[in-house]
């Protein structure tokens, strides 16, 4: 079997990935996210990203099957990426709060049979929040490295009434995707349960 990297350094990916016996490896991607800019498609804004940064390590690892993803946040025109501050984390909560919106995660796989990408959509919506509670919710919790500045997973359920789609896609890596894309590539997730 080929080598598979995880070109990504999201712990949340490689805990996802790291659900099968399938041996892997994590190897962080150089690509800057930043200039990809939004243009107003949050399918094509996450594909490109994870497809730069699937082409950054193409050429440092040539013959092994390669593994990126990206993950966005959407809400009425706006995409809601990594906050750069705890204000902009919770600016992000504040807009989001009460209301639906779509995380969008796309993933990027290539190996010397080609390249595959595919980005899926995961409705979210949030209960009703006080600024105490946005406030508290990222005094004890890490927002730094999330889309729209919020985790799904342990205590994130707090700010979430309902989701319609996939749950990892919301974690950042949408299994379904992963498994369908890998078999194009010879990688059975069935054969690694």
């Amino acid at each position: 079997m080929k080598r598979i990297l995880l070109g990504s350094a999201s712990p949340r990916r490689k805990e996802i990935l790291g659900y099968f016996k399938l041996p892997f490896e994590q190897v962080a991607s150089s690509f800057d996210e930043e200039s990809i800019p939004f243009t107003g498609s949050p399918v094509e804004y996450v594909l490109q990203i994870a497809q730069g940064k699937l082409e950054t390590l193409l050429h440092k690892y040539p013959d092994d099957i390669i593994v990126t993803a990206d993950t966005t946040v959407y809400r009425n025109g706006r995409v809601f990426g990594k906050p750069s501050s705890q204000e902009e984390a919770f600016d992000f909560l504040n807009e989001l709060q009460g209301k639906w919106h779509s995380v969008y995660s796309a993933v990027a796989i290539s190996s010397p049979l080609g390249i595959e990408s595919f980005a899926e959509e995961t409705k979210v919506l949030f209960n009703p929040l006080s600024v105490e509670q946005i406030r508290h919710y990222h005094t004890h919790v890490e927002w730094k490295d999330k889309a729209g500045g919020y985790a799904i997973q342990k205590t994130g359920s707090l700010l979430i009434r309902r989701i319609e789609g996939c749950y990892f896609n919301v974690m950042g890596l949408p299994i379904n995707v992963l498994g369908r894309l890998l078999k194009k590539h010879g990688i059975n997730l069935w054969d690694s349960l």
